[in-house]
């Protein structure tokens, strides 16, 4: 070959070699303006339905990348021994001519399209994903059906996938192990932060935390990876104490509202016991004014023998407890027996004794009725018989012992009264009764205990009237109670009261009914109020379906409520 003739070649090569540099920058413009990874995937996926259904996207794509490298060394060598023929062939001829190699796009080395292992910053040998990955990430591309960041981190919840580290979760029994992300947590907990940043930050792949219920753990977890918050009755305890340790507030204060509307007598003294070991003040007002109200509802409630010490101190020394000693005397003997059983000792009357220690003192004895005593306390087996004796004598003698016990009777609560009539009357044909119900609805803005109602009673003369006073919840009867009143002929209202006090919640309506059998002729309400305030609380008024006898919001029977609540000056 001459060296013109070579040179025509060359030239012929170089044009050809000019437009492959050309295309290949159109290409590298291309990819630059677009998300290059799903591009190069969605070519994949093509690939394999062209060619093979057997062969993997990421497989194929692997095989591109081999083609090109193998197409590159070959257009590389061929290059190169033309361009050393070429020299070889100037140099036989002695000609100057001299040709530089065309620009190459370099290409990454080992460029894989796959989900990284479970170590950041370690890459996998081959393209995988977690076999314990959920259902929703793993799709090579599950980022791409992720909008939000809320979405991509909640597909990590719980996730093997990209791990790095792993917390065994419970006592042991129930253990459970549960894979985590540092950074996420680290973002939602300063906790967490200090024991994976910290100065003296610790690198374990596996954390035991034998103290935390792995619902609750992952409850916590939810609440940091997905902003949700999904409490259960069982677990919101549990749940409460996890947040607490991992200082997580929100969620603290969601298991807190929780607790509050949840909160009944049965339960008000385990939630107490508990408000108390979490500092959660509000909670454990909320817990007084049940306990308060529905002292003897509480007290012999099954979770009472599962307080602390501390607690059924406090409890014993309420001053404005509503229930009998005998109540709280037979409630403090049932925790003690519980209290022998987990020391494995016999609950015999001398290790009640033992057990309750100095909390007996806070029982008021010596403010129970002679009669609850001698029937009662004094054959308990609890008192010494010195004990007994003197409290006798307290009861009989003018000469009265010093007492280890209080003898002064607690103060209880206060109960209030909502009037909802500024004036009453009586007509010679109304008001009658004849076996028909008076009813009224009611709401109010914080909770309340109803203890009874306030009645009219006869207009032309004292009389006694039986009744049947009823409270209702969506046509569901909390409570009723058969009772009677005497009326002396006078305008006042007397008052009928329910066995127990019930408990009524905020924002929802109620139907206070009464059935009166008496004298035909009463005294009846008029200018009637829809809205009502009473110290801190505020009552709603509507007409109720049921009443079939005349009353409604404007006049009528039942003109007061009587209830226990917050107290006037209690703004919370």
């Amino acid at each position: 070959m001459t060296v013109a003739t070579y040179s025509k070649d060359c030239n012929a090569f170089g044009t050809e070699h000019a437009g492959l540099s050309a295309g290949k920058h159109a290409l590298a413009w291309l990819i630059s303006q677009t998300d290059l990874w799903y591009l190069l995937y969605r070519c994949a996926c093509f690939i394999t339905k062209v060619q093979s259904q057997t062969q993997s996207s990421v497989s194929a794509l692997e095989n591109l990348f081999a083609l090109e490298e193998d197409s590159q060394s070959t257009f590389d060598a061929i290059q190169n021994q033309e361009i050393e023929n070429f020299e070889d062939a100037e140099s036989l001829n002695n000609g100057a001519l001299s040709v530089s190699p065309p620009h190459v796009i370099s290409q990454r080395e080992g460029l894989q399209v796959m989900q990284p292992s479970s170590t950041p910053g370690t890459p996998p040998s081959t393209p995988c994903v977690s076999p314990t990955a959920p259902t929703g990430t793993q799709d090579p591309n599950w980022q791409a059906t992720k909008a939000t960041i809320r979405e991509r981190n909640a597909a990590m919840f719980n996730n093997e996938l990209m791990a790095d580290v792993k917390f065994i979760v419970g006592s042991p029994g129930s253990i459970q192990t549960i894979p985590a992300h540092k950074y996420v947590l680290a973002t939602g907990s300063s906790v967490f932060y200090a024991m994976f940043y910290g100065g003296l930050a610790e690198c374990k792949e596996k954390i035991e935390v034998p103290d935390v219920e792995p619902t609750a753990f992952l409850t916590l977890l939810k609440y940091l990876y997905c902003d949700e918050i999904q409490l259960e009755a069982d677990t919101v305890l549990a749940t409460l104490y996890a947040a607490k340790k991992y200082i997580v507030p929100h969620l603290a204060r969601a298991c807190v509202n929780y607790l509050e509307t949840s909160l009944t007598a049965k339960n008000a003294c385990l939630l107490l016991s508990q408000s108390r070991l979490f500092e959660e003040p509000e909670l454990m007002q909320r817990c007084w004014e049940v306990i308060d109200a529905q002292a003897e509802m509480a007290l012999k409630s099954e979770g009472f023998v599962d307080i602390d010490m501390s607690t059924l101190e406090s409890v014993l020394g309420r001053e404005t407890l509503n229930c009998k000693e005998m109540v709280l005397l037979e409630a403090a003997l049932n925790w003690a027996t519980a209290e022998c059983n987990k020391r494995e000792i016999d609950p015999t009357p001398l290790n009640k004794r033992s057990v309750l220690g100095n909390a007996l003192y806070l029982i008021r004895i010596p403010t129970m009725t002679l009669e609850e005593f001698a029937n009662g306390a004094a054959q308990m087996g609890i008192l010494t018989q010195e004990e007994t004796i003197d409290i006798f004598f307290h009861f009989t003698a003018n000469n009265k012992p010093i007492l280890n016990y209080p003898t002064k009777p607690r103060a209880g609560l206060k109960s209030q009264v909502c009037h909802r009539f500024q004036s009453c009357a009586y007509r010679s044909n109304q008001w009658r009764y004849r076996g028909r119900c008076d009813s009224i609805q009611f709401s109010v803005d914080r909770r309340i205990f109803v203890v009874g109602f306030g009645l009219y009673g006869s207009s032309n003369g004292a009389a006694d009237y039986n009744v049947k006073i009823e409270l209702k919840r969506l046509g569901c009867a909390l409570a009723e109670n058969n009772t009677r009143f005497f009326s002396d002929g006078s305008s006042n209202t007397f008052h009928v009261y329910f066995d127990n006090p019930i408990q009524i919640e905020p924002e929802t309506f109620y139907t206070a009914s009464a059935i009166l059998d008496g004298a035909e002729l009463s005294y009846f309400g008029q200018e009637g109020m829809s809205e009502v305030s009473v110290g801190t609380v505020t009552f709603q008024f509507q007409c109720s379906s049921e009443s079939t006898n005349g009353t409604g919001v404007q006049g009528g029977q039942i003109p007061e409520l009587i209830f226990y609540g917050p107290a006037p000056d209690d703004q919370h």
